[in-house]
């Protein structure tokens, strides 16, 4: 069976395998051997089909009648994504947001790992953060000469040096970018950016709670 690379993978199919193996994982903790398409749709809200396409990307394994052994279609999703190694992770800028997420006991996981945070304000310089020290954005370089692409490398700066701060690590030969800032920012083909931007989520959530209030009110006014 041959893996395809993540990179050929389109990324909306990316996102849902990380939603098949939360729920394989649950499968797995209560005994469950096999698991059919349609029912791994089902509890995600997808149609069967999708689910199978997605899973065509992992090579054929599925039995018809029987569907996908739970251990193994969670073995080889894990394997697509990365799961079986832990990924060092470094934060640019040690504010509010980068100082959270350096403490935050589920942002270093069995998947990641922060090994640095970094800033160019000299006051947060060596304050301590969980498990790491804030150090000065000069050193980032030397920390990710030998290896840069292995690392994951989280924007927390502001606005308006984020695109400065992407530009010098895709420089370096960083790969991979969580960004919090909330702009679009520009790197060279084959740099993957996923864009965090917490003001359009909570935007979103508004206009949820927003139309579910009218359609209520709405619903009063007509009894």
């Amino acid at each position: 069976m041959v893996l395809r690379s993540a990179f050929e993978i389109p990324k909306a199919t990316l996102e849902r395998l990380t939603y098949y193996q939360r729920v394989l994982e649950e499968f797995l903790i209560i005994g469950r051997k096999t698991i059919m398409s349609k029912e791994l749709a089902d509890l995600l809200g997808l149609t069967a089909a999708i689910v199978r396409r997605d899973l065509s990307y992992l090579g054929s394994f599925g039995t018809r009648g029987t569907g996908y052994a739970v251990d193994v279609l969670d073995n080889q999703i894990r394997r697509i994504l990365g799961k079986n190694t832990i990924w060092p992770v470094v934060i640019i800028g040690a504010g509010n947001l980068g100082s959270a997420l350096a403490q935050a006991p589920g942002f270093t996981s069995d998947l990641n790992q922060v090994v640095g945070i970094y800033d160019i304000d000299q006051p947060k310089i060596g304050r301590r953060l969980g498990s790491v020290s804030v150090k000065h954005l000069r050193e980032l370089k030397n920390d990710l000469k030998d290896t840069p692409w292995n690392y994951i490398a989280v924007i927390a700066t502001p606005k308006e040096a984020a695109q400065d701060v992407a530009t010098m690590l895709t420089e370096m030969g960083v790969i991979s970018i969580l960004n919090f800032a909330p702009i679009n920012l520009s790197v060279p083909k084959g740099v993957m950016v996923r864009n965090v931007d917490l003001s359009t989520e909570l935007s979103i959530l508004a206009y949820h709670v927003k139309r579910y209030k009218d359609q209520a009110l709405n619903a009063l006014k007509n009894v």
